[in-house]
């Protein structure tokens, strides 16, 4: 039993529950804020910056990658620290600190300088929120679940992502900049007080009775202990029944493997393309969000509001089967996911050449597009969670096979701050590319690139995800 009293409540701040609503908030914050001024930007930089409408694409696509590579550049250094303090909460707070700078900045600014710092605000909170929240969310389910609970947790933030546009840009046609702002302040008033309040659970666990110590379990030897029963059997397993034995660090590591053990991990294959898969669905999600207020806005004159709402179209399909795909994943393996979900986004991304064609009438094509967009949204939400799952199984090995190696936090929040790193530099990428791209060929042929990109990716899954195809291994014994 820990010395001195428990902290008030500790219970329910420390129940499972709050401690993933305390996560899913904060993304949703994250994304929230992040969305509010997707389609408020370009009118932003015309009306307030006075920005010529023909160079709009460029400055909304350079805003979106400033927060992406502030998001990249804090991405491991937000692990590094995590994985080396008693307790995520410190820096979890820390981040929304610099949210609310960035908010206050976004509301004020007068300048592009000053639009561009408050972007780059944005970017660190993501790095922090993004790495720390999916550690603090496997130290509490353990690897059994993750899938499942990464999958739904991504469903209700992309409750952010199809309210923020809509609400941007309602609240901006009906109130202005004030509105849209003062929102933002009170979802990041909600942010705090959360965050506040969570109590991790190996905090928690240090004031617990013996007799009551199952409920606070010990997240650290949660995780390593329910590998085995946690971890899917992927096709590799049954081939390779003592495959664990490759995990194992067999050199002693020079001193940057030791400042940052999470490179030894990089030998896997599979944690590799793992990354590229979150690097190429974040650059998606950059591209659509850089390209479809702009694209809505040439095509069909649409208002802010009018902008706002077509996102609609691409969410709703992500916000209900976040939590099938999530379920498949844990059920089914990462492999089948990733090559489905990649797969399936190589024919929408080329059927969105239609609507810019137009070829019939301007309600009709709005519809068009609109169902376009919902069958995009379709493969988003099967490609949400392979690349954390199956980071998360491989890094799991290689603790379990290493019994101290990476320390008593394990080398998690680093691991997720790569994600965060690759994720980052797909939203950094994708719009830059993506609005070039749109400039210089077109947006239908832009998209054909994009699905290009995926059928790669696609084929790579097959390949390396979830390990050695059966089909490859019969051949290869």
């Amino acid at each position: 039993m820990a010395k001195g009293d428990p902290p008030w409540a500790l219970r329910w701040r420390s129940n499972t529950l709050f401690i993933i609503a305390t996560v899913a908030i904060g993304l949703f914050t994250d994304l929230f804020l992040y969305g509010l001024v997707v389609p408020v930007l370009p009118f932003m930089l015309q009306s307030r910056l006075g920005i010529p409408e023909n160079e709009t694409q460029s400055y909304v696509s350079n805003l979106l990658a400033a927060y992406a590579g502030a998001s990249v550049l804090s991405s491991l250094p937000a692990g590094w620290i995590a994985d080396r303090t008693q307790s995520r909460q410190v820096p979890f707070l820390c981040g929304l600190a610099a949210l609310l700078a960035a908010t206050i900045m976004l509301a004020l600014g007068q300048n592009i300088a000053m639009l561009v710092t408050a972007r780059i605000l944005q970017g660190v909170s993501a790095a922090v929120v993004w790495t720390i929240g999916l550690a603090m969310v496997l130290d509490t389910v353990g690897p059994q679940d993750l899938g499942k609970v990464i999958g739904t947790i991504f469903s209700i933030i992309s409750v952010g992502q199809l309210m923020a546009p809509v609400i941007g840009g309602v609240l901006y046609e009906k109130t202005g900049y004030a509105g849209v702002f003062g929102l933002g302040a009170g979802i990041l008033a909600l942010d705090f007080i959360m965050r506040l309040l969570v109590i991790e659970k190996k905090t928690a666990a240090k004031y617990a009775e013996p007799s009551t110590n199952g409920p606070l379990p010990d997240s650290a030897s949660q995780v390593g202990d329910n590998n085995e029963t946690g971890h899917e059997p992927s096709e590799e397993d049954a081939l390779l029944p003592k495959e664990d034995e490759a995990y194992k660090i067999r050199k002693t590591p020079n001193k940057l493997v030791r400042a940052f053990p999470i490179l030894v991990c990089f030998k896997s294959p599979r944690l590799v393309m793992s990354l590229c898969l979150a690097f190429v669905q974040a650059a998606l999600l950059a591209v659509y969000d850089a390209t479809i207020p702009t694209e809505a806005q040439a095509l069909f004159q649409f208002s802010p509001l009018q902008a706002g709402l077509i996102f609609i179209a691409l969410d709703i399909p992500y916000l209900i089967l976040g939590p099938l795909a999530g379920w498949a994943v844990d059920r089914y393996g990462t492999k089948l996911a990733a090559v489905i979900g990649f797969g399936w986004m190589v024919p929408v991304l080329i059927l969105l050449r239609l609507p810019p064609d137009l070829m019939l009438p301007k309600s009709q094509n709005i519809i068009l597009f609109c169902a376009l967009l919902a069958l995009n949204g379709v493969g988003l939400a099967i490609i949400g969670s392979p690349s954390v799952v199956e980071a998360s199984a491989v890094v799991q090995k290689y603790d379990k096979a290493n019994p101290g190696f990476f320390g008593a936090n394990g080398p998690y929040a680093q691991l997720y701050g790569f994600n965060s790193l690759f994720f980052c530099a797909g939203l950094t990428v994708g719009p830059v590319v993506g609005g070039l791209l749109k400039d210089s060929i077109g947006y239908g042929n832009m998209n054909l690139v994009f699905a290009i990109v995926s059928a790669v990716t696609a084929v790579l899954s097959f390949f390396i995800i979830g390990g050695t195809p059966r089909i490859v291994s019969r051949r290869r014994y």
